[in-house]
């Protein structure tokens, strides 16, 4: 959430970075945040002075009677009684406002960084990096939903018979990479400095908004209507609220979690071929990490960020390309993201595998996480988060890629963790 300050001193900066995402009303949701504003401050230093005129009077009240005047004390308190009634309704009325100000400033996005460009689709997004060789396959490679099937490892038949499209049920050596993969990407993150951490798949909602897939994202989640929580779609909503109402000192900066949790998205609306198999999944399993940093080392550790993914995905010997998104794909909350894509050789298209993004303030200032600075004032600290990495793409890019006349080769990092080096 954008802060109230920034928005009025920096109106011509958020016009522009809004435009530059293509948000519609950004004119109409800066002038409401400074009306609305202007309006509570107004209304405050009204119950303020409200208030310090009651309790003079009171004070007052009480010298009148101390001297025997009980009849001048009997007119003032007729005063303080409309003034007492006055602060209430001024009150209520600096509530709504809080309230209407905080539910506009919810629906406007983060402002992204001068290193976005404008854009309107993924078409626009900037290729930045690119690695690794695509291989030839042999003819009659197969895409990895018919490898799936051919060798049993993975059912989507049976997952829709349980549950629904979308929902795959692993079989044998299928289960056992997947175990292999959330292993390995979890060793790598806590050889990276990361605390592994297990927690909560429901959230509650202000876990949701803290981070901001609510309200922006809340048809896309999974809702538990009785209880009023919602089904994680990422291990980052859990993670990042271990912080929500924290008070950091600056010699706890770097704060690195990372955590495997499945994750849950209703995906409302994705047809068609290109979400066959495992492409795009209802649930599927995720290695997330996250950092809380220092403002000023922020985005030095999201580049550190993006080279220790770049590290796993070489050991897994995948072709894979970074993108820079612009200001049109880029997430709600996110102020840069960078998206790593693998190539699928069956498929002859490019897979997102993990997105790597800074916050900045955005999401502390939802979640009230603070650090006391150097001059011992409270400031807003920085969140990051990132993949590393979401399994159902990653392994639809092993099983395409790998794939021999004789089977599935599986890259030398993972047998140790599988036990296996070939499906077959």
């Amino acid at each position: 959430m954008l802060q109230v300050a920034f928005i009025r001193e920096n109106q011509e900066l958020v016009f522009q970075g809004l435009a530059k995402r293509n948000f519609k009303n950004a004119l109409e949701s800066i002038n409401g945040v400074i009306s609305i504003d202007e309006n509570r401050r107004s209304t405050q230093t009204e119950l303020d002075n409200t208030l310090a005129e009651s309790n003079k009077l009171s004070k007052e009240i009480g010298i009148l009677y101390k001297n025997g005047e009980p009849q001048k004390a009997t007119i003032l308190k007729e005063k303080t009684v409309q003034l007492k009634e006055n602060s209430k309704n001024l009150s209520e009325k600096l509530g709504q406002l809080s309230l209407d100000l905080e539910e506009l400033l919810y629906q406007i996005p983060n402002i992204p960084h001068t290193s976005v460009v404008a854009g309107t689709t993924e078409e626009d997004n900037e290729i930045i990096f690119e690695e690794g060789e695509i291989p030839n396959l042999y003819e009659g490679a197969l895409p990895h939903w018919a490898l799936a099937k051919k060798y049993d490892i993975i059912d989507f038949e049976l997952g829709n018979k349980i549950t629904g499209a979308g929902f795959p049920v692993y079989k044998g050596k299928g289960a056992r990479i997947q175990r292999a993969l959330i292993n390995y990407f979890l060793d790598k993150n806590t050889a990276a400095g990361y605390t592994e951490t297990q927690v909560p798949h429901l959230v509650n909602e202000a876990s949701g908004r803290g981070t901001g897939q609510l309200p922006d994202k809340e048809g896309q989640m999974y809702h538990a209507g009785i209880d009023n929580l919602y089904l994680i779609p990422t291990a980052e909503i859990p993670i990042t609220n271990i912080y929500r109402d924290v008070l950091l000192k600056e010699s706890d900066f770097p704060v690195t979690n990372t955590a495997y949790t499945p994750c849950f998205r209703r995906e409302a609306g994705s047809y068609g071929a290109h979400v066959r198999g495992l492409n795009r999944l209802h649930q599927f399993d995720k290695v997330e990490i996250v950092r809380v940093e220092h403002p000023s080392n922020s985005y030095k550790a999201l580049d550190g960020m993006v080279e220790h993914i770049k590290g796993i995905l070489q050991e897994l010997e995948l072709p894979y390309r970074i993108l820079r998104l612009c200001g049109g794909d880029i997430g709600f909350t996110s102020a840069l993201t960078f998206d790593f894509e693998v190539f699928s050789t069956a498929q002859d298209r490019w897979l997102e595998i993990s997105s790597v993004s800074n916050f900045e303030t955005f999401q502390a200032n939802r979640l009230k996480l603070r650090f006391k600075n150097e001059a011992g004032k409270s400031e807003l600290a920085h969140t990051l988060n990132g993949s590393s990495l979401a399994l159902p793409r990653v392994l639809a890019g092993l099983l395409e890629n790998c794939q021999t006349p004789e089977g599935i080769k599986i890259p030398k990092v993972l047998v140790p963790y599988c036990g296996f080096e070939m499906i077959r």
